[in-house]
């Protein structure tokens, strides 16, 4: 795609939004409900609608440098925003809206990808789809702007892969007269190697996972085949339910017709919500899976308490309503409702072990991820291991907890 195209994209994208609503004025609330959020925000005190990942979109690839320059551009706006408090709420697709601002970057990467070669070119670009991912998060089912977005972002991965010496496939999975979309990246296609199936949480895209693939797993020639949650991203057409690995069920019976990988030597990684689904996938399937990693999953505790749901921010909670659904929310219910995504209240990890050995992961004082919650996961898995990551800066909890991860599944799918 030439420079001159994506930037004509991107507007004509665009054009019809600049009024779009704006993100955090999307999920309706019932009035009880409502004021509840009202007075929270004034205890919390946030500056931001959104919450912030500035560790791990460094850890994924962009500047730090570059990041504090978008969101300075996004809180010195002048532009009129849905809430004072919140900078991020900026009306409008303009200068100081996140959208606008988050695209902008993409397209600077775009535009230096194609002044490149090799694998620098598909770097920038796997860059600029982050960037346009960025752009759409926490991507709520109907943000016209996110959902514009998420096709950039779609559009520059499919184009980063072409400039990477890696293979990357798209697969395609019919399901309920739909189709699940899953990227395979590979090494090599000259025998079939072990694969790791990767998701992660309720508010990011399958493709914000490059990295792990490029500084990990390739490393040790393991596939990465990735696949988002139901409700969002390319799985957008299914809602969330409790029976959260569904989708991942459909995928991981598929592998056997899949050439390139051996499916006798399948890992898992889920990253929060997308750890609940691949701790209860060990469960579900766990003849055909060698070993799994949660990071940071909700697995009962959370889930199971609705004043500890009630004190998320309210981003988390609009994200939540997104994928179950919703229109009109009541917190109450909402928090009632979640008690069935619990897998102890499944009976999942009540009564029977699963053979798969589990690393479960969380960092310290993680508050949708106690220890508690990942103790009670290795209970209930051979050779399941908890494990409290106390790093003193979180990207070193990154870095050491991926490590951990590999090293996790390397034992399990190459000796």
């Amino acid at each position: 795609m030439s420079e001159e195209v994506s930037k004509n994209l991107s507007e004509t994208l665009f054009a019809n939004h600049k009024q779009a609503r704006e993100t955090s004025a999307l999920t309706q609330y019932m009035p009880t409900s409502e004021s509840f959020l009202e007075e929270k925000q004034q205890q919390d005190g946030y500056k931001w609608y959104r919450n912030l990942r500035r560790m791990q979109w460094a850890w994924q690839g962009l500047d730090p440098i570059e990041i504090e320059a978008v969101l300075a551009k996004i809180a010195a706006s002048k532009h009129s925003r849905t809430h004072d408090d919140w900078l991020d709420t900026v009306m409008g697709y303009h200068s100081g809206n996140w959208t606008y601002e988050w695209t902008k970057l993409g397209m600077l990467h775009q535009k230096r990808s194609h002044k490149l070669k090799g694998e620098a070119a598909a770097d920038e670009m796997f860059n600029a789809s982050l960037c346009f991912s960025i752009a759409g998060y926490p991507h709520l089912k109907n943000d016209r702007l996110a959902t514009q977005a998420q096709v950039l972002a779609s559009n520059a991965y499919a184009e980063a892969s072409k400039k990477t010496g890696y293979i990357v496939k798209r697969i395609e999975v019919p399901y309920q007269n739909k189709k699940i979309v899953a990227h395979l990246h590979l090494t090599s296609t000259e025998k079939p190697q072990p694969v790791v199936m990767v998701s992660a949480g309720l508010d990011s895209l399958q493709t914000d996972l490059w990295s792990l693939f490029r500084d990990h797993l390739a490393k040790k020639n393991i596939a990465m085949l990735t696949v988002d949650m139901p409700s969002i991203g390319h799985n957008v057409h299914w809602n969330l339910t409790e029976d959260s690995s569904c989708l991942h069920q459909v995928v991981l019976n598929e592998l056997y017709s899949i050439p390139w990988v051996d499916h006798h030597r399948v890992g898992l990684i889920g990253l929060r919500f997308g750890g609940n689904a691949m701790v209860r996938l060990s469960f579900m399937e766990q003849d055909k899976i060698k070993a799994c990693v949660s990071l940071g999953a909700p697995i009962h505790d959370v889930l199971s308490s609705p004043a500890k749901l009630k004190q998320m921010p309210k981003m988390y909670l609009d994200v939540l309503a997104s994928r179950l659904g919703k229109s009109a929310v009541d917190i109450n219910s909402l928090a009632g409702q979640l008690m069935a995504w619990s897998l102890k209240v499944q009976g999942i990890l009540s009564n029977r072990k699963t053979r798969v050995p589990i690393l479960a992961m969380s960092l310290e004082n993680d508050p949708v991820s106690p220890f508690s919650d990942n103790q009670l996961v290795a209970l209930f898995s051979d050779y399941g291991k908890a494990k409290k990551i106390t790093a003193k800066t979180i990207t070193q909890g990154y870095e050491q907890s991926l490590d951990l991860a590999i090293k996790w599944l390397e034992d399990e799918l190459i000796r």
